[in-house]
């Protein structure tokens, strides 16, 4: 079966210019968990004034309902977003850097290594602090500033956040630079390093159209865990040229298409994206609510 984590209000939202109320987000939310979504990254702790469409974490979570079959996740990037995030009640911590100096120079002033330093406290932090740690690893796949992102950096970082106390990592490809045959090497190495037994999870952007592929890729690799956001919702404020993550009714429309078990409801979710689009005032970048299920 496979796992999906909905990253649309979070993710999806975060580069948006229009300023989308706590109600209708928390309004979102729940479309999603009556669709069987159970994993969803809810809210970002970062500074308000840099992502002003995430101020209002707190009362985000105070306002969604609490249910011990989901799991409402929260992307951390430093020790002051740590410190917000354990004043609530949010069941995981995303804990996120990207893995090229470049681009984690531009997204958070400093390189992967000083991040990679105050990052492994934050996360033990965490675990002590009894909350489940997610380790993202951002420009997984490649950075739009260097190129090419050296694996070896990618999995010295993983096993850093492992040793640290994550029990996953999610490897992103944060400006959509990934391809099928690079997304199945990549985790031929991350078994061979890792094990099978380590829970990974792979997040992509369809920024050059490749989104569904390396998903498949992934799945064909062993991958059981996948972010999306409904609609296609989307985009990085600190990637030129991000567009949105792959769409989840999509993709749960590929899977449900191969017999493979998402356990949510695809007709629930394409209303839901078309209710989002409606609140969007735009035209969102799903697919399937433009053609309908076959």
């Amino acid at each position: 079966m496979i796992e999906i984590c909905e990253v649309g209000p979070r993710d999806g939202l975060q580069n948006e210019c229009k300023i989308i109320p706590t109600e209708t987000k928390v309004d979102l939310i729940k479309r999603l968990i009556d669709a069987g979504i159970r994993n969803i990254e809810a809210v970002s702790f970062v500074n308000p004034k840099v992502v002003p469409q995430m101020a209002d974490a707190e009362d985000v979570l105070k306002l969604l309902p609490k249910r011990q079959d989901v799991r409402y996740g929260g992307l951390v990037l430093s020790r002051s977003g740590l410190n917000r995030a354990l004043k609530t009640d949010v069941d995981f911590l995303h804990v996120v850097t990207t893995t090229s100096d470049s681009f984690n120079l531009r997204n958070a002033k400093r390189t992967v290594e000083q991040a990679v330093e105050e990052l492994s406290k934050v996360i033990t932090e965490g675990v002590e602090a009894n909350k489940g740690v997610a380790g993202v690893l951002g420009t997984a796949f490649g950075c739009p500033f260097e190129g090419e992102v050296p694996l070896t950096r990618v999995l010295k970082v993983a096993e850093t956040f492992l040793d640290a106390g994550c029990s996953e990592i999610t490897l992103a490809d944060t400006t959509g630079m990934a391809n099928p045959t690079q997304v199945q090497k990549v985790m031929e190495s991350f078994n061979d390093t890792f094990g099978s037994d380590l829970s990974v999870g792979l997040h992509f952007h369809n920024t050059r159209g490749l989104g569904l592929a390396n998903i498949l890729a992934g799945y064909q690799a062993g991958v059981r865990r996948f972010d999306s956001s409904i609609a296609g919702l989307g985009g990085c404020p600190f990637a030129p040229k991000a567009v949105g993550n792959v769409c989840t009714e999509d993709m749960v429309n590929m899977f449900h298409g191969m017999g493979v078990n998402t356990n949510s409801d695809l007709q629930q979710l394409l209303e839901t994206a078309k209710w989002m689009e409606k609140n969007m005032d735009r035209p969102l970048d799903g697919m399937l609510m433009k053609a309908g299920i076959a």
